[in-house]
């Protein structure tokens, strides 16, 4: 690991000086590549450079602990011995931990799809809950969502809905969302005051950019067609919402948001990049046969992860053992303490699968 961290420093080091370079400077793209490098070595680096002061500290007071034969001087460098020796463990397991692979689509946004499953009206009514939560939760870290296309019930329920989150690390803190979550509720309209069992399925896409996946145009069936609300409300007199169907794989996007077809059009190339990227990331983890996948980081969306139970106020998800007694909190958005969680279990397992 030592060998590595060296690499990484001299590393660390060759960017930093290539940032001061002219042409590097002049030339806009390279520069935000070596930023984005320099943003992800730093913490790294930083603690080994932690860890080494430590383990010079602690060689030091050695040293001297030969040299001097002074009981109370001794004492006072035997626990600065210790102390530097337990500091320079816990570094050492914190650098494992960043040594682990990266994501790389930590850090870019990210597109949610929200789908009403089993349980009719009150199926689509979760799922306009689980867009309030995320919403809620995305707000509160000043990140803002962006709605690209719903498919609205006339009771308050969404039957789809595909919404952009803008962020840095956005689909990081968004990844263990993917799956089946169930609630567990007496809906409004049931007078006999049975609990009933509805689903809800999510999708997590990081945001594909042009140059992760390449769509020839000609695999393209571009329709478009008239817009229309809830209620009748936003209906368009004009064509302006965009079906965007990619014939190699049938995948449908549909897009009717905005008044603008052109900005619909974008909207629609965004899902569809995110698609087909996120198909092909499946493709080529079903292809790996002997791939160790995380026990969180599946994100199989046929898995049953969560679920909400009302009467209970509990929010259990399966896939770590962990049950919440605070639903209200949780639907109002606080969900950093079940996210936090899930990245710890994922982190775990992952130095397990390294360390074997």
């Amino acid at each position: 690991m030592l060998d590595k961290l060296e690499q990484v420093e001299a590393r660390f080091v060759k960017v930093n000086d290539l940032l001061c370079l002219p042409e590097t400077v002049s030339d806009q793209s390279k520069y935000a590549e070596l930023m984005r490098e320099l943003k992800n070595l730093t913490p790294i680096v930083e603690t080994f450079r932690e860890y080494k002061n430590t383990v010079e500290n602690g060689e030091a007071a050695k040293e001297m602990l030969s040299e001097h034969p002074d009981k109370e001087l001794q004492e006072m460098l035997e626990l600065e011995i210790e102390e530097s020796k337990e500091k320079a463990q816990e570094l050492t397991e914190k650098l494992k931990v960043l040594l682990l692979p990266k994501d790389p689509n930590d850090d870019k946004n990210v597109i949610i799809e929200i789908r009403a499953g089993a349980g009719g009206e009150e199926a689509a009514l979760f799922a306009n809950s689980l867009f309030r939560m995320y919403s809620m939760y995305s707000e509160g870290r000043g990140w803002h969502p962006d709605v690209l296309s719903v498919n609205e019930t006339g009771l308050g329920g969404i039957k789809e809905i595909s919404f952009m989150i803008e962020g840095e690390g956005a689909y990081s803190r968004f990844k263990f969302e993917s799956g089946v979550h169930r609630v567990q509720r007496v809906p409004e309209t049931e007078s006999g005051g049975r609990i009933h069992t509805s689903t809800v399925t999510v999708a997590v896409l990081p945001e594909a950019q042009e140059v992760d996946i390449d769509i020839d145009p000609t695999d393209l069936q571009i329709d478009t067609y008239r817009s229309s609300g809830a209620g009748g409300q936003h209906v368009n007199k004009t064509e302006s919402a965009i079906r965007i169907t990619h014939i190699p794989t049938g995948t449908v996007v549909e897009c009717q948001d905005e008044r603008s077809q052109h900005k619909n059009r974008e909207r629609a190339m965004k899902i569809l990049r995110s698609r087909l990227l996120d198909a092909e990331r499946e493709k080529q983890n079903a292809e790996i046969a002997d791939e160790r996948r995380s026990q969180v980081g599946t994100g199989d969306r046929s898995e049953r992860i969560r679920t909400y139970n009302f009467p209970q106020g509990r929010v259990s998800d399966h896939r770590i053992g962990l049950t919440l007694y605070k639903i209200e909190a949780i639907m109002n958005g606080d969900i950093d303490e079940i996210i936090d969680a899930l990245i710890t279990a994922d982190t775990a397992e992952k130095l397990k699968s390294s360390e074997e």
